[in-house]
């Protein structure tokens, strides 16, 4: 690994905790790549934000009512007489009615036990 100061602290702190070799390789490799992008204090706050998301399997941007973001659930899989679709682009984005609205498996029910349901963006490209 590099000498850089960020891994050189990183890999001390790992182990501090008695991590894993293989384990404590694996995070050092990754932060080995994010310090050999250069990000100053400022571009960095805004990279990991966004990487944060993406290894999350969040949308960066609103989710629309966009047919092809929408993937209709079977019976088999969703076993409801109601129809139900779920986001191609944020897994925990479910739908009763095509993807105009959706509700979120992480949002809080309030206290009559519904889920807030939000508004799919209807202004998407057509690919």
């Amino acid at each position: 690994m590099g000498d850089s100061n960020l891994v050189n602290h990183a890999k001390y702190e790992l182990e501090l905790l008695g991590e894993d070799p293989e384990i404590v390789e694996g995070y050092l490799k990754m932060i080995q790549i994010f310090a050999d992008m250069g990000h100053s204090g400022g571009s960095a706050s805004v990279f990991f934000g966004t990487l944060n998301a993406l290894l999350q399997f969040k949308n960066l941007k609103p989710l629309t009512s966009n047919p092809k973001e929408w993937q209709h659930l079977t019976y088999e899989v969703w076993p409801d007489p109601n129809a139900c679709w779920q986001n191609r682009r944020n897994g925990e984005a479910f739908s009763t009615d095509g993807g105009i609205t959706y509700t979120l498996l992480s949002d809080k029910p309030d206290s009559d036990g519904n889920k807030p349901k939000h508004i799919s963006d209807t202004d998407y490209p057509d690919a």
